[in-house]
C-alpha cells in the first residue's frame, strides 16, 4: 500500500491582481500543508490570472509573473505544487505550469493544445508547445527543463495536462499513461455552462480509469475578469472511482478538495490490464521528495445538496449569476446596484437576483464575512442583517409614463418591498411630452402613432435613462441593464433607453427561460405572482393598442428555437424552417416562415446594437456576445438570397 494525499484547489482570482492572487495561492498552499497534503494542483495561470487578454503581450506581465513565482516558491516547502504563469521563450509566449517541489522550481510544463473557440482566445497570445520536446529555461540564474515533461518525484511519476490538453483526442495524458504516470494533474480555467459539470466528471473519471492513474482537476472560481464565471468544483478520481468532489459556485475565495489515494492500487490495475503496454525507454525528471506515512481516510468533500435536486438548471442559473454579481460588485468597488424596475419579467428577475446574491453571500460567508468582502461600501453598518444589506446595496426605481399600467406599478412596488430594496417612483411623462413638443416644433408637424410609432415608443424608453443613471451616480453604484438574450437577438430594445447600464446580468439567457425561472422563484418571492400573471409588454404604446412583446415579435418559445437553429446550429433560413416545422406541425407554414424571416432580418439589422450592449455573463454555449462568442458582421447582405429560397419553398408547399 502506497498512500498519498492529493488536493485540487479552486481559487477566485483577478487578472493582474498580483497581491490578491498571491494571497489566495498562499492561502491554498497553507491549507494544503495544514491538512497534510503532499501534492496540490492549483488552477491554470494562477499567478497572473487567466483573463489578462492582450496584457499577456506586455513584457511587464511576464516579468511580474516570474517575480511573484519567486515570492511564492518558499511556501511550497513540504509540498509538490503547480503554479501557472506565462513564460517567454525564444520569441514566443507559452501558457506554462511551474512544478515546485519542497520550496524550489524543478521544471516548467507548457500547454500543448490552445482553445481558440467560444470564450477562449489563447492562440492570440500563446504558442502551442510541440509534443515530446523539451528545452532549457533560465529562472533566477538556474537552468530548468521546459516543455513536455514527466516527473519522478520521490518515487511517484507525475504528469501534467493543462486544461484543453485533456479535452482533445491526441491528449498528453495518453503518453503519460504509457510512461507509467501515477498521478496526472490538470490545472484548468474551465468556464461555467449549464450541464458542464457532468462532462467534466465524466472525463476525469474516464481519464483515471483508462490511464490507470490518480487524476486531480483544479479550476478557477467566480467572476474572474467580468464576463466569464468559473464554477470551481475541483475533482479527484482514482482508478475509475471518484475520490473527492469540491463545491461549486461558492463565495469563498479558496476551496481545497483533498483525498488520500493508494497509488499501488492503480499500479496493480495496470499490471492486470492486457491492453497496457508501457514504454520501457521513457525517462522522467527525477526529484527527491519524502511523502509522509498516512492512514486511509474518507473523501474530504461531497456534492452539495442543491446539486441533487430536480431543478438543477434553475439553481445553477441563480447561483452563477449571484456569484457573478457579487464578484463584479467587489472587484469593481461599486457601492451597490441600481435597477430600473418596470414590473416586468426582466427587471424583476435582475432585482431578485441581486437580493439572492446577498442572501447566498451571507449564507456561505456569514454576515460578518459578507460585510468584510464588501468593506469598500461605506454605508454598511455593523448591525446590518440580510434585509438591511439589500436595502443599502439595491435601489430600484419605477419610471411611469401615461402608457404605464397600475398593474406594472404595483408589481414593481411589491417585488421591491418583498426583497427589501430601496424603491422610488418617478413620473417621466412630462419629459416625454417636452421632447415630443420640442421635435414637433422643429419639424412643423404633430407626431402621431400611425406614422411615428417607433420614435414615440423610443423616446419614452430614452427619457428614463438620464434619471436612472443619475441615481446610480448619486449612490456610486452600478446601473444594471435588464435586456435578455431574446431581445438582443432581434434588437427589441431601445439603445440608450432600456439598454442603459454597465452590466447586463440576464443578457446571456433567453426570455422563455427567465419566465420559467420566475415561476420557480415565486414560492420564495410571492410578489412575483404579480409579474408572472402579466403578459410581457414594453408598455410604450397607448393601452388601447394592446401592445405585447410576443405580438411585436413572435412567441418567445419559437424565438428561442429559431435562435438555437441559427446561432447554435448555424442553419440557413430554409434549414431552420424544416426543423421547426417538425416541432410545430400545428402552425401554418406561412406563419412559421414569416417568424423565421422576421428573426433573420432583425438579427442582421441589429448587430450594431449587440456591439454596444453592456457586458453580459456567459451562462451557456448560445451566447450572443460579439466580443467573446458570437461574432457577426455589422454590415451584411442580410440573408436576402436565403430568405428568397425560403419564400419559394413555402410557396411550393401550397400554404
Amino acid at each position: 500500500m502506497r498512500l498519498v494525499k492529493v488536493a485540487g484547489a479552486a481559487l477566485n482570482l483577478t487578472p493582474l491582481d498580483w497581491e490578491g492572487n498571491k494571497a489566495r495561492v498562499l492561502e491554498a498552499l497553507a491549507a494544503a500543508r495544514e491538512q497534510q497534503v503532499s501534492i496540490v494542483c492549483l488552477p491554470e495561470l494562477c499567478l497572473s490570472g487567466y483573463g489578462c487578454e492582450d496584457a499577456f503581450l506586455s513584457p511587464g506581465t511576464v516579468r511580474t509573473s516570474l517575480a511573484v513565482l519567486s515570492e511564492v516558491l518558499p511556501a511550497t516547502r513540504g509540498l509538490v505544487a503547480t503554479l501557472g504563469l506565462p513564460v517567454f521563450h525564444r520569441k514566443a509566449l507559452y501558457n506554462a505550469t511551474c512544478v515546485a517541489v519542497d520550496g524550489r522550481a524543478v521544471g516548467l510544463v507548457a500547454k500543448q493544445f490552445l482553445p481558440g473557440d467560444g470564450v477562449h482566445y489563447e492562440p492570440r497570445w500563446f504558442k502551442a508547445w510541440p509534443h515530446d520536446v523539451t528545452a532549457t529555461y533560465e529562472l533566477a540564474g538556474e537552468e530548468l527543463p521546459l516543455g513536455d515533461l514527466l516527473f519522478d518525484i520521490g518515487g511517484l511519476r507525475i504528469g501534467i495536462e493543462i486544461c484543453e490538453d485533456a479535452w482533445v483526442a491526441n491528449r498528453p495524458g495518453r503518453d503519460l499513461a504509457l510512461e507509467a504516470a501515477d498521478v496526472i494533474l490538470n490545472p484548468s480555467a474551465s468556464h461555467f455552462a449549464f450541464g458542464k459539470r457532468e462532462v467534466r466528471r465524466r472525463y476525469v473519471l474516464d481519464s483515471s480509469r483508462a490511464f490507470g492513474v490518480t487524476y486531480v482537476y483544479a479550476n478557477l472560481l467566480g467572476n474572474e475578469a467580468g464576463r466569464i464565471i468559473y464554477d470551481g468544483g475541483a475533482l479527484i478520481a482514482h482508478a475509475g472511482r471518484l475520490a473527492a468532489e469540491g463545491p461549486r459556485l461558492t463565495f469563498r475565495d479558496v476551496e481545497l478538495t483533498t483525498a488520500v489515494v493508494d497509488v499501488s492500487e492503480s499500479r496493480l490495475a495496470q499490471v492486470r490490464s492486457a491492453a497496457y503496454e508501457p514504454r520501457l525507454d521513457s525517462a522522467a525528471l527525477s526529484v527527491a521528495f519524502t511523502y509522509p506515512v498516512l492512514d486511509p481516510a474518507p473523501a474530504a468533500s461531497t456534492r452539495a445538496a442543491w446539486e441533487e435536486g430536480p431543478d438543477l438548471e434553475f439553481e445553477e442559473f441563480t447561483r452563477a449569476v449571484a456569484l457573478g454579481l457579487f464578484d463584479y460588485l467587489r472587484k469593481s468597488r461599486a457601492c451597490g446596484f441600481v435597477v430600473s424596475l418596470s414590473g416586468g419579467a426582466d427587471s424583476s428577475a435582475v432585482a431578485v437576483l441581486v437580493a439572492r446574491m446577498i442572501e447566498l453571500a451571507v449564507e456561505q460567508l456569514g454576515i460578518d464575512g459578507a460585510r468584510e468582502r464588501l468593506a469598500h461600501v461605506p454605508e454598511l453598518a455593523d448591525d446590518d442583517d440580510v434585509r438591511s444589506l439589500v436595502s443599502r446595496l439595491l435601489l430600484t426605481a419605477y419610471q411611469a409614463t401615461r402608457n404605464s399600467s397600475e398593474a406594472s406599478r404595483e408589481a414593481a412596488r411589491a417585488v421591491a418591498e418583498q426583497i427589501g430594496a430601496t424603491h422610488l417612483e418617478l413620473d417621466v411623462d412630462a419629459l416625454v411630452e417636452g421632447y415630443t413638443g420640442l421635435v414637433e416644433d422643429a419639424v412643423h408637424r404633430e407626431l402621431v402613432w400611425e406614422h411615428d410609432d417607433v420614435a414615440l415608443q423610443n423616446i419614452q424608453a430614452r427619457v428614463r435613462g438620464p434619471g436612472i443613471w443619475m441615481l446610480a451616480n448619486l449612490r456610486r453604484a452600478l446601473l444594471l441593464a435588464t435586456s435578455n438574450r431574446s431581445e438582443a437577438a432581434v434588437g427589441y430594445a431601445t439603445m440608450d433607453g432600456d439598454t442603459c447600464g454597465g452590466l447586463a446580468p440576464v443578457a446571456g439567457i433567453d426570455k422563455d427561460f427567465l419566465r420559467r425561472w420566475l415561476r420557480w422563484m415565486e414560492p420564495a418571492v410571492p410578489a412575483l405572482g404579480l409579474v408572472n400573471r402579466q403578459e410581457p409588454t414594453a408598455e410604450l404604446r397607448p393601452a388601447d393598442r394592446h401592445q405585447t412583446d410576443e405580438g411585436d415579435l413572435m412567441p418567445y418559445a419559437v424565438l428561442e428555437e429559431i435562435e438555437d437553429a441559427f446561432i447554435r446550429d448555424r442553419h440557413t433560413p430554409i434549414e431552420a424552417f424544416k426543423e421547426l416545422r417538425v416541432q410545430h406541425p400545428e402552425t401554418e407554414a406561412s406563419q412559421l416562415a414569416a417568424w423565421i424571416e422576421r428573426f433573420y432580418r432583425l438579427w442582421c439589422r441589429n448587430q450594431w446594437k449587440r456591439e454596444r450592449y453592456a457586458p453580459a455573463f456567459h451562462l451557456d454555449d448560445k451566447n450572443l456576445d460579439p466580443k467573446t462568442w458570437c461574432r457577426f458582421p455589422i454590415l451584411s447582405g442580410g440573408y436576402e438570397r436565403e430568405l428568397e429560397e425560403l419564400r419559394e419553398y413555402v410557396a411550393g408547399l401550397g400554404g
